[in-house]
């Protein structure tokens, strides 16, 4: 019986997808391409998430590789948290689940100097019993490590535990950890999907 559910924050609670919005910002393509090769997807990027290294120290070690200039590096990093906004339709099933007795937690790769602003910002943190993120314990996702640390962390039972997140490998590496696992694939409107796994007769809206 599910007793636990715990939630990865990007494209299951929040949107994060730089492509779309370097899109929107009108990046000809071959920019776009640099900035997500080398920032988003760097080495440097999952170190921040592992609470390896500090933002500026990520800045200089992209820039002596990176065509781009320190300074637009600079300036991808200052707009993370404007790429990033709420999935209201998912985010509005927390206090539903929250009255039909389920306990409420989060588990993302997330560093830890943009995450005080958003979980400030962002109203639904308050549904939440606890949560833990990758740069805090220095370990991220699909490290199946992690999910080890957070059910400790808590107290809690694996086997009555769901894990949500988009990515199938970390949903796997939950599952090696014991507990249930739900992968969303980013879809905005998880509701049908966590009926289903719950087997909620009553629905969640």
């Amino acid at each position: 019986m599910i007793r636990n559910i715990v939630f990865d924050l990007g494209n299951v609670l929040i949107s994060f997808k730089p492509a779309e919005y370097l899109i929107k910002k009108n990046y000809p393509s071959t920019i776009r391409t640099t900035i997500l090769n080398d920032v988003f997807g760097s080495r440097e990027w999952k170190m921040l998430d592992n609470g390896e290294i500090t933002t500026r120290e990520a800045i200089d070690a992209i820039s002596k590789k990176s065509s781009l200039k320190k300074e637009e590096i600079a300036l991808v990093f200052s707009f993370r948290t404007d790429i990033m906004f709420p999935l209201d339709t998912n985010v509005r099933l927390l206090p539903g689940l929250k009255k039909q007795g389920f306990r409420l937690y989060y588990l993302s790769n997330f560093p830890l100097d943009i995450f005080d602003d958003i979980k400030n910002d962002y109203y639904f943190f308050r549904h939440f019993d606890g949560g833990l993120i990758s740069s805090e314990v220095k370990l991220s996702k699909p490290d199946v490590r992690i999910f080890r640390y957070f059910l400790k962390h808590y107290g809690l039972s694996a086997a009555e535990s769901l894990y949500i997140d988009d990515i199938e490998t970390n949903v796997g590496a939950a599952e090696s950890a014991g507990m249930k696992g739900l992968t969303t694939n980013g879809a905005q409107d998880i509701s049908a999907m966590l009926e289903k796994v719950l087997n909620l007769s009553s629905g969640l809206k």
